[in-house]
């Protein structure tokens, strides 16, 4: 057998720094690129070592460890025992992300013919089971793996983000309450112009059976002026609550929102409530997250009550 120990030494820096790339963006970590080259190198040449059998000694638990230890330290610096600890587990848990993730696929794509020929039995009665896994492939699947866990990282940071703007809303209208979560918006700058009153927006589907069936309809197809048409020809008990406030659409077109008005909000952010009194609820006929995180759009007036 042949064996290329400049190709050996190449592939394992370029996947070494692609895990330490991907290790430092997750943790938004500023680096120089000649020490993550100078790290990643570290750990192609301590792969070429595996070839000298009087260093064999060096494969252990404890070297390999040390090894990271030391590729982290050479690539982002120390800064700290609790800055550095954050590093390590940053760094193992990409590794196995991209590790799982390869075995994964190359598990996928084998026929169980495949399966059966790479098992052995060990003297002692113990199967294993052996893994041949091409250059190309384990490149091809360490940028992909690589990007999933980016995605999933990003996303999960995003959700994190958004939920520091979560609070609960109760909308109390006579002996009737709806409750649900709400996302405060402080680009939402919608009033009602002849009032002034500010405009929080929620789903129709918080209101159970309290908004017709007709009418729900035409809100989800934006005929909202029917509905002002028609009032009285239907049963509606708030009518004497009804408010039609138009807005901006996305073509930048004049269009109307149906409005309620409540007798009272209550939003509980962080342990504080905030009451309003003056405040109308638009109904939206849509979903307002495409994950159901939040009903609701809160103005960022109603905040300040």
């Amino acid at each position: 057998m042949i064996v290329y120990i400049d190709i050996i030494f190449l592939v394992n820096v370029l996947i070494d720094g692609a895990l330490l790339w991907v290790t430092a963006r997750s943790r938004r970590l500023t680096f120089r690129w000649w020490r993550l080259i100078s790290s990643a190198c570290l750990g192609g040449a301590y792969v070429v070592l595996m070839f000298f059998p009087p260093v064999s000694f060096l494969f252990t638990f404890g070297i390999k460890f040390a090894l990271s230890l030391l590729m982290l330290l050479t690539a982002f610096g120390f800064g700290g025992i609790q800055h550095f600890m954050r590093n390590v587990s940053a760094f193992y848990v990409v590794n196995f992300a991209a590790a799982g993730t390869i075995l994964g696929v190359h598990y996928l794509w084998m026929s169980s013919g495949e399966v059966l020929n790479g098992i052995w039995f060990a003297q002692s009665g113990g199967a294993s089971h052996e893994v041949h896994i091409g250059l190309v492939f384990l490149i091809v699947v360490l940028m992909f793996a690589i990007w999933l866990y980016r995605h999933v990282h990003q996303a999960a940071k995003r959700k994190e983000e958004m939920a520091s703007f979560f609070a609960k809303v109760e909308v109390y209208i006579d002996e009737y309450a709806s409750s649900c979560t709400g996302l405060i918006d402080t680009g939402n700058q919608l009033y009602d112009p002849l009032t002034k009153t500010p405009v929080m927006v929620m789903e129709l589907g918080q209101w159970g059976g309290k908004i017709p069936e007709s009418w729900k309809q035409r809100i989800e197809r934006s005929e909202v002026d029917q509905i002002v048409s028609a009032i009285g020809t239907e049963e509606f008990e708030w009518q004497d609550r009804l408010r039609l406030v138009p807005y901006r659409g996305v073509n930048r077109n004049t269009q109307f929102m149906l409005a309620i008005k409540p007798d009272r909000v209550i939003i509980t952010y962080h342990d504080k409530q905030f009451e309003s009194l003056k405040v109308l609820i638009g109904l939206d006929g849509g979903k307002l997250s495409s994950d159901n995180a939040y009903q609701a759009i809160i103005h960022p007036n109603l905040m300040q009550a």
